[in-house]
């Protein structure tokens, strides 16, 4: 299962296309929604969540993927649950996928002690332990880290071609004009 984090003030682009992407690879992606159901994006855009946070099950994870956007990594931050489906996926080797802002949460748990890792760049210093990398998509190890919403798309292709293959990733960006 790969768990999609929307809290309140999530960043749209961020969240949105790698659930499409990953969908369209018939990966089974979940969006679970922080506070409730229904999330509301930073830039007004509501969006119904699949799952609540007490839905997620842990043992089950193949990916955690964290979209940032202001409040949303704040909120995502705050969530008990959100930062436990965090740690277990890093205990268990899952994917953990951050971009924008949420990547802070990955520094601030410790998470990327000797790692690359990207985020927007007013967030640098909060990548605690890693090496700051100005690009769109970083990949270290089993943590994913992208830039912000212009990197949506190359990033939700890395997540697809981690999951399903450098092959599946190339054919899904011809499909859609991407390349």
């Amino acid at each position: 299962m790969i768990y999609v984090f929307l809290a309140d003030g999530f960043e749209e682009t961020e969240a949105l296309v790698p659930v499409d992407m990953l969908r369209r690879l018939g990966c089974d992606v979940k969006t679970v929604g922080v506070s409730g159901r229904r999330v509301t994006g930073s830039h007004g855009i509501s969006v119904e969540a699949d799952l609540e946070e007490k839905d997620v099950e842990t043992d089950s994870m193949e990916m955690v993927i964290l979209p940032g956007g202001i409040p949303g990594t704040l909120n995502l931050e705050k969530s008990p649950i959100v930062r436990a489906a965090v740690e277990a996926a890093a205990e268990s080797g899952a994917y953990i996928a951050a971009i924008c802002a949420a990547p802070s949460i990955l520094g601030h748990l410790g998470l990327l002690e000797g790692k690359k890792a990207t985020c927007y760049p007013s967030f640098a210093s909060e990548l605690k332990g890693a090496e700051y990398v100005e690009e769109a998509v970083v990949v270290s190890g089993k943590i994913i880290t992208g830039r912000g919403a212009g990197a949506a798309l190359p990033f939700a292709l890395q997540l697809g071609e981690t999951l399903c293959g450098k092959e599946a990733s190339e054919k899904l960006a011809k499909a859609i004009c991407a390349e």
